[in-house]
């Protein structure tokens, strides 16, 4: 089945949007740029009597900015305002208002840059403001099939449906990406372009307004460094060299990208019943197909170079699996698990008290050896551990002994 090329593709989140909007008088939906946020609130707000405004108009940013309260005051009974990070003094404006008349769903926003990570601005909104994440899109949202994995995962149970091996097609979907925008566009010289053009315009504008950092250029530089780095230990002394500026500068630049919803860091999982645990984060891009086109890869020398293809294999497996969590509107932890010994475990996923890990493995075979960081989690786990996967590009789904299977990659979206 080939990925739908409209614009309109119901959303997992779409859902959640809804359900926040029955319950908070403000509701966020934030996500990186160009994921779709404006158009899934738009949907929703369409045959609900919202008005659009956007900050994305320079006159009426302006005037935003130049009075809140006033503008605020101005608004109709049910408005939907987008890029809201581009004015953070509208926000107090909100609260009075929200606390005036809690009318549920009054306010929808809608954000590029996570406001979250500013507390003030985060803690006055508390009680208020229910928040919605948007990512870009999952394979299963592009393919239109109903999404079981993390259902699956959580569960710890798998049926023993298999899946057709993927092959060179694994390239194109990780090279691909997952932005609405790239499904018009039809060659992937012009989807990597879209891609560098996409870093420049945050750069330029969203990073220069919220941040007065000295070097811009540096940011697409270091952001091609950590595509690279993509998968692996975040290491700021590492990152900081080519740049000449202090380890705490280029923290700051690394949570700037965060705050942009263009990096995420996968933290440590810890135990007290494990000492020699790996305590760094690993670092994830939060799209396969930027990290690509960053790199200037296409699905042709991905497939070929396989130290990159198991890089960028496990940063679209993380990403699928965040996309598909964040749909179900439950508090869902991710990090990663490795022992100093050398086992490793790529994604750990916590909910309910259970634990679930998931290896990522780039061939179509699978060995007991795999399991090893699996069994260990299990260990560390006890009767928490739901289950162990390998996600590996065969067409079986195999037991590997107790709460461990290896699971066809294709089970992801199929």
């Amino acid at each position: 089945m080939q990925p739908r090329t409209d614009s309109t593709i119901p959303r997992l989140a779409a859902g959640l949007l809804a359900e926040a909007a029955e319950d908070a008088p403000i509701v966020l939906v934030h996500g990186a740029r160009q994921t779709g946020k404006s158009t899934m609130v738009r949907e929703y707000g369409k045959s609900r009597g919202y008005r659009a405004v956007t900050f994305d108009d320079d006159a009426v940013l302006q005037a935003a900015r130049a009075d809140p309260a006033g503008f605020v005051q101005d608004l109709p009974e049910r408005a939907m305002l987008d890029e809201v990070q581009r004015v953070p003094e509208i926000f107090l404006a909100l609260k009075l208002a929200a606390d005036r008349e809690r009318t549920p769903g009054r306010f929808l926003l809608t954000g590029s840059s996570n406001i979250l990570l500013l507390p003030k601005l985060a803690d006055s909104l508390a009680g208020r403001m229910a928040i919605v994440r948007l990512h870009a899109m999952a394979q299963c949202e592009l393919l239109q099939t109903a999404p079981k994995f993390v259902e699956h995962l959580l569960a710890g149970r798998f049926p023993t449906a298999g899946g057709a091996r993927q092959g060179r097609q694994l390239a194109d979907r990780i090279v691909r990406g997952g932005f609405p925008a790239l499904l018009s566009i039809g060659t992937a010289a012009r989807r990597a372009r879209w891609h560098r053009d996409y870093v420049e315009a945050i750069v330029q504008r969203d990073v220069r307004e919220i941040s007065r950092i000295a070097s811009l250029g540096a940011l697409p530089k270091l952001l091609e460094l950590l595509a690279g780095q993509t998968a692996r230990a975040l290491n700021i002394s590492d990152l900081s060299a080519p740049f000449g500026v202090s380890r705490p500068t280029l923290r700051d630049y690394v949570t700037l990208l965060e705050r942009q919803f263009l990096v995420e860091e996968l933290p440590a999982w810890h135990s007290n019943r494990l000492s020699r645990l790996v305590k760094g984060a690993k670092v994830h891009l939060a799209d396969s197909g930027l990290a690509c086109a960053l790199l200037g890869v296409d699905a042709d020398a991905l497939w070929e170079d396989r130290d990159l293809f198991g890089q960028m294999l496990e940063t679209f497996v993380c990403g699928e699996i965040r996309r598909q969590a964040s749909g179900r509107g439950e508090k869902i932890s991710f990090s990663h698990f490795r022992h100093r010994d050398g086992a490793e475990v790529d994604i750990v996923v916590e909910h309910g008290g259970k634990v679930s890990g998931v290896e990522v493995k780039a061939s179509a075979t699978v060995r007991s050896s795999d399991f090893a960081g699996l069994r260990m989690l299990s260990e560390a786990c006890g009767k928490r551990f739901a289950c162990g996967v390998v996600v590996y590009d065969g067409e079986s789904t195999l037991s590997f002994g107790d709460g461990l299977l290896a699971v066809p990659i294709e089970r992801l979206w199929s």
